[in-house]
């Protein structure tokens, strides 16, 4: 059952923002402010849930989490710029 979850996150990251802040103190807990949610919600959404996690569960974010957040990112960047290139090639 955790798997599906994760599974649902990564594939609508905007629904599980919205849920988690709706629904939970996820994001109160990781001290960040609306500002910082509404953000993540429109630019990086995988990226604000995988540095509220970090936080809230208190990993230090170096090492290997640290790859996890840059990883997260650029599967971010990726997801906003990939339509914008295959639209200019045609």
């Amino acid at each position: 059952m955790p798997c599906l979850l994760v599974v649902l996150m990564l594939a609508f990251p905007r629904v599980a923002i919205a849920l988690l802040y709706l629904l939970t103190s996820f994001f109160e807990r990781a001290h960040l402010g609306i500002l910082l949610v509404v953000l993540g919600f429109v630019f990086l959404p995988l990226t604000t849930i995988v540095y509220a996690w970090m936080v809230t569960s208190g990993y230090p974010i170096e090492g290997v989490y640290l790859v996890a957040l840059i990883v997260t990112v650029l599967l971010d960047l990726g997801a906003i710029g990939g339509g914008g290139y295959s639209r200019r090639r045609n």
